[in-house]
């Protein structure tokens, strides 16, 4: 997991988003908006994951979310809602559905992990198909003597090999929604229509 992740946290209530805050502030580098549109001038690259109040009155949690995606922002997304979720979420962008009132400091943390897990997972897989399409490339290429010479091919060899093995154990901290939600394509889970 990616160390010292930024958090940004959306409410419009403070004492939820100060709450919340201050149950992340020990692992995470915190921030926090009162406002959909506070949120968007506190959104940047270093932000890991967004924990967004759906329903604010200037702008909507879904509203902060098109923006996301506007952006091409590669946060995770919780929302966070005292709406009781319908089939309109599946037209949302979103990572996690929590919903208020979220009183469990671990909770909280969890749903944080969780999302940190599955961002750790897509960059490994992304490296790894990354150097099996260049060793790929190379094999239909080059002779087996040319490969073996290659102090290159070992080195790309030996990298395979390494994110395999990491591959493997983040896989083993995920759990089986975190599968479901990794294997049915992260632009259908994110809303995209690409």
């Amino acid at each position: 997991m990616p160390n010292n992740a930024t958090v940004l946290i959306v409410d419009d209530e403070k004492p939820i988003t100060d709450a919340y805050a201050q149950w992340l502030e020990d692992d995470y580098s915190v921030r926090t908006a009162y406002s959909g549109s506070e949120a968007l001038e506190k959104l940047d690259e270093e932000v890991n994951v967004v924990l967004l109040d759906r329903r604010m009155p200037d702008l909507s949690g879904e509203d902060v979310l098109d923006e996301i995606h506007e952006q091409e922002l590669t946060c995770r997304v919780a929302l966070v809602s005292a709406v009781e979720p319908d089939f309109d979420i599946l037209e949302l962008g979103f990572d996690a559905y929590l919903e208020k009132p979220v009183s469990d400091p671990d909770e909280l943390l969890e749903t944080v992990e969780k999302l940190l897990r599955r961002t750790t997972y897509d960059t490994q897989i992304q490296q790894f198909l990354s150097l099996a399409n260049k060793k790929a490339a190379l094999e239909t290429k080059k002779s087996d003597e040319e490969l073996r010479a290659s102090d290159e091919y070992a080195q790309l060899t030996d990298e395979l090999a390494q994110l395999r093995a990491e591959l493997s154990n983040t896989a083993t901290e995920l759990d089986d929604e975190d599968l479901r939600a990794e294997f049915q394509g992260s632009d259908a889970d994110r809303g995209s229509d690409e």
